[in-house]
């Protein structure tokens, strides 16, 4: 059975690099894997919703959602302050 979605990606290292999958059935955790490799830093080439890309305007959004899940752990860490504080002052917690 075809998983929901799917991440193509690249682990970097100094010489070598390799393309990798991972696949889920649930969206948020495929947000929450995505906000995973932008933290890291590793290359994001394709999301995949059963088997098809997704529209760039769909990727560009799930990208964005996982870029301000982790905008917002940083500040919260950064500042020791609560989600919903930081969802007031700054707008990213979900």
């Amino acid at each position: 059975m075809l998983a929901k979605y799917s991440v193509e990606y690249t682990t970097k290292f100094k010489k070598h690099a390799q393309m990798n999958h991972y696949s889920t059935d649930d969206p948020v955790t495929c947000e929450e894997f995505i906000e995973e490799l932008l933290e890291r830093g590793y290359g994001l080439h394709a999301i995949k919703h059963e088997g098809v890309d997704l529209a760039p305007k769909e990727f560009d959004r799930i990208v964005k959602t996982a870029a301000g899940m982790l905008a917002s752990r940083k500040i919260c860490a950064s500042l020791g302050i609560k989600g919903e504080e930081e969802k007031y002052r700054f707008g990213f917690a979900a």
